[in-house]
């Protein structure tokens, strides 16, 4: 009896081994179609211009929004390297070996900033386009000018990898978030861009396109775990945390210094070397924005 017990046992624990195997699999092979899926997505009429003054004006776009990953010179970086779940590595954007700016295409450019969506169809990963999507046609066409112009740097970059781990968490849609392409609806009517000025329109359009709500929530009131051993992710932007006391020029000297006028040191997550880039004009329209913003408690994640 004891012996019959311990066979069932055993052949319960083997089919359950086996469907375990097999939901393995299925996620495994669900995370490579997620990766491996094309999209066909409308490409708009973008004017690419070619005198300095826009160009210039294309420069600091690219400063503050793709440096922080690609480099400063663009030539792309190690982005992440995780030795269980794999290594992604943000782009060379340069016409230099390995860059893809010599075969990029204006549509290609359009394409991949705007809708996220590679040359090849695939989706880019990570890479914010939810939030380039936003760009004015007038901005986007600048950034692009200078992208066409970047001095070439050669520097050669292997395909992104994932480990058996990372492509089966992907199937199970950890990293939905980081498809970029499922994250825009190609198809609505484009945004219209406020006009550029010292107001809480274009701070809004300022804050959307660099997005962060990415990391201070969808309203802005930030986020926090419970646990004290992770760092604050996001503060309270809005009047309801630690900017209401502050003044423009406080919130200017911070983003410039990276030290808040209580004295603490802003943590480098917070990209504000980048954002350091933004003139004071532009970082006293987002200030408006943010002090326009409806009193929030801080939001507990």
């Amino acid at each position: 009896m004891f012996k019959k017990i311990l066979k069932w046992v055993g052949v319960v624990l083997g089919v359950i081994i086996v469907l375990a195997l097999v939901a393995i699999g299925m996620q495994y092979a669900r995370g490579q179609s997620k990766l491996s899926q094309t999209y066909k997505v409308p490409v708009e009429q973008v004017a690419i211009p070619t005198d300095a003054t826009s160009i210039e004006r294309g420069k600091q776009w690219a400063t503050v929004m793709c440096a922080g990953c690609h480099g400063d010179n663009l030539a792309g970086t190690s982005f992440f390297d995780d030795p269980g779940l794999g290594s992604i590595h943000a782009k060379n954007l340069t016409r230099g070996k390995g860059g893809i700016g010599g075969t990029y295409t204006d549509a290609d450019w359009i394409r991949t900033l705007r809708h996220g969506v590679r040359p090849d169809g695939t989706s880019v990963f990570v890479m914010p386009s939810k939030d380039f999507y936003y760009l004015s046609d007038t901005d986007l066409g600048g950034l692009i000018a200078y992208l066409k112009t970047v001095p070439p740097v050669n520097q050669e970059w292997g395909p992104k990898q994932f480990t058996p781990m990372g492509n089966i968490l992907i199937g199970v849609g950890v990293f939905d978030d980081s498809i970029m392409a499922d994250q825009i609806n190609h198809t609505s009517p484009r945004p219209v861009a406020p006009a550029v000025g010292v107001t809480k329109d274009y701070g809004e359009y300022l804050v959307r396109i660099q997005g962060c709500r990415n990391c201070h929530g969808a309203q802005l009131s930030g986020g926090k775990v419970d646990d004290p051993s992770v760092k604050l992710l996001g503060p309270n932007l809005t009047p309801g945390g630690e900017l209401v006391a502050w003044s423009e020029s406080d919130f200017i000297k911070s983003i410039r210094t990276g030290v808040t006028p209580s004295g603490h040191q802003i943590d480098k997550t917070m990209p504000w070397e980048t954002y350091a880039k933004h003139s004071d004009d532009e970082l006293k329209a987002i200030f408006r924005y943010l002090q326009s913003l409806p009193k929030l408690a801080t939001t507990i994640q």
